[in-house]
Order: structure tokens, then C-alpha cells, then sequence
């Protein structure tokens, strides 16, 4: 048996391949941004597209958020954290919401 580091399991592991394909389009939207801003493309037309890039991380800031509390929560629930997992979650959760 190996006695090398093991990576660990996060909330996301079992998607993560969705979650860099995801994250690799997003990249790829503003690296079309950048383009637009070169070519003086239309400002509603850029500021169109920084819309979409927005709500694109949101969905997968919200995807990590699921989760973090369906994998990482519970363990630290289960490990008698609950109080603490709790704190970490609403202050990520308020910075996501630009208020933390």
C-alpha cells in the first residue's frame, strides 16, 4: 500500500470534470469580451455578454455551494462541527452576495 498523500474528497469531486468543462466556457466568454473591447464592439453588446458570464459563475458558485453542504457540512456535522460548518457557510454565502 502506498503511503503517498491522498487527494481529498470535496463537495465537488464527483462532478469536477463538469465543473472545468463549465469553468473552460466561462474562460473562453471572457476571452470573447476582451475581443469585443478590441474590435470597439457595441456597449450594450459587451455589457450583454459580462451579463451572461456573471450568471454563468453563479450557477457554478451555487453548484460548489450544494455541494459544500451536501458533502462537507454533513461531515462536519457528523463530526460534531455543526456550529462551525454553519459559520464558514454564511460567511461564503455573503461574500458570494457581495455583503460579507
Amino acid at each position: 500500500m502506498a503511503t503517498g498523500q491522498t487527494t481529498p474528497t470535496r463537495g465537488y469531486t464527483a462532478t469536477k470534470d463538469q465543473l472545468q468543462t463549465r469553468l473552460r466556457r466561462i474562460e473562453g466568454q471572457v476571452r470573447g469580451v476582451e475581443r469585443m473591447v478590441e474590435d470597439d464592439r457595441y456597449c450594450i453588446d459587451v455589457l450583454t455578454q459580462i451579463s451572461a458570464i456573471r450568471a454563468a459563475l453563479d450557477k457554478v458558485a451555487l453548484g460548489l455551494l450544494d455541494g459544500h453542504v451536501r458533502h462537507c457540512v454533513q461531515e462536519g456535522a457528523e463530526a460534531g462541527k455543526a456550529d462551525e460548518m454553519a459559520t464558514e457557510l454564511m460567511a461564503a454565502v455573503g461574500r458570494l452576495m457581495g455583503r460579507g
